[in-house]
């Protein structure tokens, strides 16, 4: 049987022991590793570690921090197939979408070798009488992550790229489900010159989230996963008083206005609803058509390209989407698609009841459509998290407007049209976070952050971007003067101006 280890000062650890947990191939249902998880006494090794490196990190000037960002990112793309198959066989997601997912973290290690430009801080000259104002980015220290399991390489990328690009130390505490990809991506950072403490890895349960989030010396913790864990995670790290980012839950929606590009919409919405069987915090699992004309047609076109969907393993090359992560999962997506119908809502594709022929064991769901589903349905107020979409009609461009305003979440947002006055006017007043016009998933680039309104989103700063750059560093402002004739002998006892 595997071990995946924690990965502490440059090398794979057992620490403590005695604690495990299966990882899972989704595919089979067989227990294919077992990962080690950590006592909250084992974070003390991982903070020590990066205490001794970090100092000698963040002094090395930034240029040369950059040229390991630029290694690390040539190693990636050198590995992207090994990883791609590794990620694959723990999440379950086929090859091709487990490429994409390391590919948008790629893209923020590619925005963090920019770091010397993007450290540099602002300057006054001349502010007042021989008195110029200056600032300065400087690292936090150390800094942690905790991340899900449904982008188990691009989550951690987005927090870790920055976080050590500004000169920080970084302590990941990855899903346990499918902690392989992590290990290998720090192991990877070493290789690319990264001093050994930088990147720690740590597996774990509540028990280690706890004490990263009670640690002292851990200044800053960026967490993704649910709305309720992450209020939870931003309450005790914020009482502690670390600064606390938290990215929580998604009920995304897409409105089909009647002009829209309907065979392209529905393209988009197909992909963004059932890729990665729906486990995105960015799926698309509503859509709110404008209109009983245009919702018969998306629901006739929907229908039709749900039949030629395929369901397959992660490696099959002709799937479009493999299992989802593990049977208690699955078993919380079905209590879903029924608590739709006790609800009354139509089932119009049922995807539970589904065997891969060779593969009876595997955690596979395919495609469900739901119909009538109302806003008072609480199978439409929380979030499902699989291969369910359901359809939520609309008589009225400003009622389409008010289903994701007035939702818990706040995450992102979809409009299909060809009319621009509409767009524009719903990306102004939607209380959405991410808004995508014509664009399914509207994840920013990497140059921009990512981030949620509402229960999608706990903290002032976003991810990754100058958002990302800004919570890993602390600004401070000098205001200087250098003296020019004899001393002053008159002193003031007023607060100093600069007039």
């Amino acid at each position: 049987m595997r071990t995946v280890n924690h990965f502490i000062h440059g090398e794979q650890l057992a620490l403590s022991g005695g604690r495990a947990a299966d990882v899972l191939d989704p595919s089979t249902g067989a227990v294919q590793a077992q990962v080690r998880l950590a006592r909250a006494v084992d974070l003390q090794q991982a903070v020590d570690s990066a205490r001794a490196a970090q100092p000698a990190w963040a002094a090395m000037n930034p240029q040369r921090r950059a040229r390991v960002m630029f290694r690390f990112k040539e190693l990636i793309e050198q590995n992207m197939d090994d990883l791609a198959h590794l990620l694959s066989s723990e999440h379950g997601k086929v090859v091709a979408d487990s490429k994409g997912d390391i590919q948008r973290g790629l893209e923020v290690v590619e925005f963090a070798c920019g770091i010397p430009h993007l450290l540099k801080g602002e300057y006054s000259e001349g502010a007042g009488p021989g008195i110029d104002v200056w600032s300065m980015r400087q690292p936090i220290g150390i800094a942690a992550g905790i991340t899900p399991f449904n982008f188990p390489a691009m989550i951690p990328l987005w927090m870790a790229a920055p976080a050590i690009a500004c000169g920080n130390a970084f302590i990941l505490k990855p899903s346990e489900r499918d902690p392989s990809v992590p290990v290998r991506l720090a192991e990877l950072a070493m290789e690319a010159g990264l001093p050994a403490g930088i990147l720690n890895v740590l597996h774990g349960d509540k028990e280690i989230v706890d004490a990263i989030l009670d640690h002292p010396d851990i200044k800053a913790v960026s967490f993704v996963g649910s709305s309720d864990i992450a209020n939870y995670v931003y309450g005790r790290g914020a009482q502690n008083g670390k600064r606390v980012q938290c990215m929580g839950g998604a009920k995304n929606h897409g409105i089909i206005l009647p002009d829209a590009d309907m065979d392209q919409a529905v393209a988009d919405i197909i992909g963004a609803a059932y890729g990665s069987a729906g486990e995105r915090c960015m799926a698309l699992p509503v859509v709110t058509p404008v209109g009983e004309a245009t919702a018969e047609i998306l629901r006739a076109k929907l229908v039709t390209a749900i039949e030629g969907l395929r369901v397959g393993i992660s490696t099959d090359p002709d799937a479009h989407y493999g299992p989802v992560v593990t049977a208690q999962h699955k078993a919380r997506i079905e209590n879903y698609i029924q608590m739709a119908a006790d609800e009354g809502a139509e089932i119009v594709v049922d995807g539970r009841g589904f065997s891969l022929q060779g593969y009876e064991q595997g955690f596979f769901l395919a495609p469900t459509l739901i119909d009538r589903v109302t806003p008072q349905m609480k199978s439409y107020q929380e979030e499902i998290f699989g291969p369910v979409l359901q359809i939520l009609r609309a008589d009225t461009f400003e009622e389409a407007l008010s289903y994701p305003t007035n939702h818990q979440y706040g995450n992102g947002v979809a409009i299909f049209t060809r009319n621009g006055d509409y767009a524009r006017k719903f990306a102004a007043q939607v209380e959405v976070g991410m808004v995508g016009i014509n664009v399914p998933i509207p994840v920013p680039v990497a140059y921009h952050s990512f981030g949620g309104w509402k229960r999608s989103g706990f903290g002032d700063l976003d991810q990754y971007g100058m958002d990302g750059v800004r919570f890993y560093t602390r600004t401070k402002k000098i205001t200087q003067r250098w003296p020019s004739g004899g001393a002053v002998v008159d002193q003031s006892f007023v607060i100093p101006t600069m007039g």
